[in-house]
Formats: structure tokens, C-alpha cells, sequence
């Protein structure tokens, strides 16, 4: 056999194996993709939070790293998360006198110090994550709705004014609400923190500025609230910027909108505001990334198992 024969035929014999090789992969392929169930919203870019990001966003709610927002977004339904609420006390939590009762001696604390205490444990471990909540009164006590792992620790506009909470439960169980007053299944009254200012409710945006007043919708720029979405995330958001990075109650449907639809959360269904100006607090994994002079009612606390 010639020496050009050989080359043609070995030709040949190479082309036919890769052709077979490559068949079979694709074969094995169609194979294995029926086996497996691909996550559309990672295919999208929205990765599925199981527990919680941390973002930074401008006012439009797009990530940006010079942004003026701070941004958390948790699944209340995590199995490796849990949550708790303080006050400030000049006892422990949940301690009871003489007839059984909850104490309940209020001193006045600031942000960092409601993050670091005793109290701010659970299970002997500190919080990952916290966020400012109620209004404080002359008397230091919060004056929303307030419970902390199902103990109460309320003041005089617990019944007028929204709070938000996580539920207790088995986590997947958990919910998150935003309503005026105690929730009528008791489970929901586990985790709550008072607030002021409901911005969102059953899915519709309200400009609240005419019900809040001139001084802190055009005035105040340091801002903390929370929204709950379609799909039952939560997200919290503190500005505590200036100038073009400031936003006010008009501005809120868009910052967090643009987050929902940037991070795949579904629809806006609940958003209400906690305590602003000189009370605006927000730390995350060892670092605070907002904190101002004043005391605050209460601060909601998250923890990783």
C-alpha cells in the first residue's frame, strides 16, 4: 500500500473516531439535561438568595458601589438564620419580678450598644446583621409594637402605628408582615418592631409625605425602612447619604422596585419606615455602616446558626 493510501485511510480512521466520540457526548448530554432542572433565574442573573446579600444601590435601585444605599435582602424562611429584637433595658431580657412579671425598666441606648450588649445575643452568639426600628419616647420606651422572641415591650401608639416582624415557627413556616397592631394568628407576634410612615400596603405605592410633614420629607435625608416583596422576601434599606445620593418618600417605589426586578424578589406588596435623622443605624458582619447620635426604641436583630 502507498504511502498516500495510508495517510487518506488514517484520515479516515481519525475523522470517524472524533465524529463517534462527539455524538456520544452529545447523546450523554440530552441524557443528563433530562435528569437535571436548570434555575432559570440563575440562567437570568438573579441567583436565588437562600439567606441573605448585601447590596449597594443609587436611587434607582441598580448596584452601584458608590451608591448611597445600603441594601439587605433576607429570606425569612432560612434555615440558617434566625432573629430577635432588643430594647433598651437596664436588665436582662425577658426577666420577670417577684409576681412573675416582665420587667420592664427602660434606659435610653444608642444603636451600638443595642448591637453589643448582653441582650443582643442568641444563643450565645451576636447578631450578623442589624437594622434601627422604633421610635424612642421621653420615657425612654419605644412607643410602637414591640416583641422580642414572643415577649412584649410596647408603648402608647402600639395599637396607631405599622410594625414589621418575622414570625416564629419552623423556618420554613416563617412570614413576614407589616400591619397596624397584634396579628391575630399569635405566631406572627413573635419578632416585631415598631415603625412609622406605611408607604406600600396590599401592593399599592403611597407618597406619605403629606401625612409625615414637611421637615421630614424635604429636610431629613438619613432614612431606614423595610418592604416585604410577592415571593415573601424582606428587604431593608438604609440611606444615610446626601445631596443627589439622598431619597425621600417619593423617590421610594423606585429605589425598591428597581431592586425587586434587579434581584428577581417579585412585586413590592408591604414597605414602612422606621425611625430616621438621628436615629438611622445599619451594621452587617462586623461592620456598622450607618450610625447617628440620637437613642432608638429598638433594633431588629439577624443571626447566622
Amino acid at each position: 500500500m502507498r504511502v498516500q493510501e495510508k495517510i487518506f485511510l488514517l484520515t479516515l480512521f481519525l475523522a470517524g473516531f472524533f465524529i463517534y466520540a462527539g455524538l456520544k457526548d452529545w447523546f450523554n448530554l440530552k441524557k443528563l439535561s433530562s435528569l437535571i432542572s436548570i434555575d432559570q433565574s440563575q440562567v437570568q442573573g438573579c441567583p436565588v438568595i437562600e439567606n441573605l446579600n448585601l447590596r449597594k444601590t443609587n436611587n434607582k435601585g441598580n448596584d452601584d458601589g458608590l451608591g448611597g444605599n445600603n441594601v439587605l435582602i433576607v429570606n425569612p424562611k432560612s434555615q440558617d438564620l434566625d432573629f430577635k429584637v432588643n430594647i433598651g433595658v437596664d436588665h436582662k431580657l425577658y426577666a420577670k419580678d417577684d409576681k412573675g412579671k416582665f420587667r420592664q425598666k427602660y434606659i435610653a441606648k444608642l444603636f451600638s450598644e443595642l448591637i453589643t450588649d448582653e441582650n443582643s445575643t442568641l444563643n450565645g452568639k451576636r447578631p450578623i446583621a442589624a437594622i434601627n426600628a422604633d421610635y424612642i419616647g421621653s420615657d425612654n420606651k419605644p412607643q410602637g409594637l414591640n416583641f422580642s422572641r414572643g415577649v412584649e415591650y410596647s408603648g402608647t401608639f402600639k395599637d396607631k402605628r405599622s410594625s414589621f416582624g418575622i414570625s416564629g415557627g419552623k423556618p420554613e413556616e416563617r412570614r413576614a408582615t407589616i400591619q397596624i397592631g397584634k396579628r391575630n394568628e399569635e405566631i406572627l407576634n413573635y419578632n416585631l418592631v415598631g415603625g412609622n410612615g406605611r408607604f406600600y400596603q396590599n401592593g399599592k405605592f403611597k407618597d406619605i409625605c403629606p401625612d409625615l410633614g414637611d421637615y421630614v420629607c424635604a429636610e431629613e435625608i438619613s432614612r431606614s425602612l423595610v418592604a416585604i416583596t410577592s415571593k415573601g422576601y424582606v428587604v431593608f434599606l438604609v440611606n444615610n447619604a446626601n445631596l443627589e445620593k439622598a431619597i425621600y418618600p417619593s423617590m421610594f417605589d423606585d429605589v425598591l422596585e428597581g431592586i425587586t426586578k434587579n434581584n428577581c424578589l417579585g412585586e413590592i406588596k408591604e414597605g414602612m419606615l422606621f425611625d430616621v435623622g438621628f436615629s438611622t443605624g445599619f451594621y452587617f458582619d462586623n461592620k456598622i455602616y450607618a450610625e447617628n447620635s440620637h437613642p432608638i426604641g429598638s433594633v431588629f436583630l439577624i443571626y447566622k446558626k
